[in-house]
């Protein structure tokens, strides 16, 4: 049970620190364009995922890939493929 608190904690903070980054930048809605690139780097993800039975480029799933994916967005799913593509 403490570790399922723990991961949600995690996912709090690292929410935060999207927000704060936002109003940083002086975004006018900044916890609606945190949230945005959450969605755009997931979706990227699962992009990946599904054409890949087309493409032969699959990500696994893991809390890693899913951490990546959703702070970092776009640059971060990239990223995953190239590191993909080196260490394979």
């Amino acid at each position: 049970m403490p570790d399922k608190w723990l991961v949600a904690a995690i996912c709090c903070i690292v929410f935060l620190l999207l927000v704060s980054v936002q109003v940083a930048m002086k975004s006018k809605r900044p916890v609606r364009h945190a949230i945005g690139g959450i969605f755009t780097g997931l979706l990227t993800l699962a992009v990946v995922n599904i054409t890949g039975a087309y493409t032969g480029v699959n990500l696994p799933l893991s809390p890693l890939t899913i951490g990546v994916s959703s702070v970092a967005g776009i640059p971060g799913v990239t990223l995953l493929l190239l590191l993909n593509l080196v260490f394979r």
